[in-house]
């Protein structure tokens, strides 16, 4: 896509404006307004420092084509040409790249730290298998990324996976990356309980919620709960705790349910489940700003069905596929162990193009 110099400086009018507001009297004292603009105002100068270099590389690069396809050039001032010109546009690749990265405003959730939800869907025990398979490779890409997880919820399988499991990510950049991962995802592959070596496919759905803040002021009302309290149990039924530690909290004007009862402390589960439930509720708060979160809901955590899906992960063939952006990657055994890092750059890369169309609709 060509960037065009003019629309990149009516983007950057705005910077003027940010100035004004953050020289403004008690702007401090407005944290959520503050912190808003100070964001802006460092993407802002970011995107004026990236664009002063690929315009610069743009126009060193047509001086050089016009002397190379000069009649009247010297050889070897052409000669020279071509040679600055080979090393200049790769440079011009790169630039345009990093400009693309901070042109588009980023989502208000982007730096937030992040509640991942993972539900087994069809195929019985071996989607539970890969439930599990699929909460691994996101801690071990937390891991790579040096940020931390933590367990929010789990509902354990009997063979070692996950019916449902719940749990936080906290770093910085948390849900800019991982929310890509919203979706069904499918897994084709021979059970270890298979004798006839058939290869079977199962599902499993993500969800990927940004965390509540101080700032959303997510007011939970005492009397708007329901608190039950249950004894907490294990795969099959048997019980892990003599006393009535699990805690589940009903909402009741929403009707959200979240359980926990992964700690022996009461307290520590009803800690751990309210803030499941806030991450929830916020959800909720951006769907009656944006009316279209409930269907973009419904196609997160989908009926776990096989059909619905956005990533299959074939194990036979080493094979991973995306189909939102009709990628293939054969090293999944690497994306398993927490590789992800070229299947979430594709992702942005693809999301960056799609927005700045609707950003530059005049654009060729």
């Amino acid at each position: 896509m060509k960037l065009d110099k003019s629309q990149i400086e009516r983007i950057l009018a705005r910077l003027g404006e940010v100035e004004a507001e953050l020289s403004t009297p008690g702007v401090a004292a407005r944290q959520a307004q503050y912190q808003a603009l100070v964001q802006e105002h460092a993407r802002l100068k970011e995107l004026e420092r990236r664009a002063a270099v690929y315009f610069k590389l743009l126009q060193d690069c047509a001086d050089n084509r016009a002397l190379t396809a000069a009649p009247a050039s010297e050889p070897e001032l052409r000669e020279l040409a071509r040679a600055e010109l080979a090393q200049l546009e790769p440079a011009l690749a790169g630039a345009e790249r990093a400009l693309l990265t901070v042109l588009l405003p980023p989502s208000p959730d982007d730096s937030r730290s992040t509640i991942v939800e993972i539900r087994a869907g069809t195929g019985g025990e071996e989607a539970a298998l890969f439930a599990g398979d699929l909460y691994r490779m996101y801690a071990r890409y937390a891991e790579r990324r040096g940020w931390t997880t933590g367990l929010l919820a789990a509902s354990p399988s009997e063979k070692g996976g996950f019916k449902e499991v719940v749990f936080s990510v906290e770093g910085q950049g948390v849900y800019r990356m991982l929310k890509y991962e919203s979706g069904g995802h499918r897994v084709q592959r021979i059970p270890e309980t298979e004798a006839a070596g058939r290869i079977h496919t199962s599902a499993a759905t993500v969800a990927v919620l940004p965390e509540a803040e101080e700032i959303d002021d997510i007011a939970i009302k005492p009397e708007d709960l329901r608190i039950d309290l249950y004894r907490a149990s294990g795969p099959g039924g048997q019980k892990v705790n003599k006393t009535e530690s699990a805690v589940r909290l009903t909402h009741l004007p929403s009707g959200l349910v979240v359980a926990c009862q992964d700690e022996r402390s009461q307290q520590r589960n009803r800690e751990k489940a309210l803030r499941v439930l806030k991450a929830r509720l916020l959800a909720q708060l951006r769907s009656a700003e944006q009316a279209k979160y409930a269907s973009a809901r419904k196609l997160q955590i989908g009926s776990g069905d096989r059909s619905e899906r956005i990533r299959t992960y074939n194990f036979p063939q080493n094979r991973l596929t995306d189909h939102r952006i009709d990628l293939t990657l054969y090293q999944l055994d690497r994306v398993m162990e927490g590789e992800l890092d070229d299947v979430v750059a594709a992702l942005q890369a693809f999301d960056i193009l799609e927005r700045l169309q609707a950003l530059l609709p005049d654009q060729p």
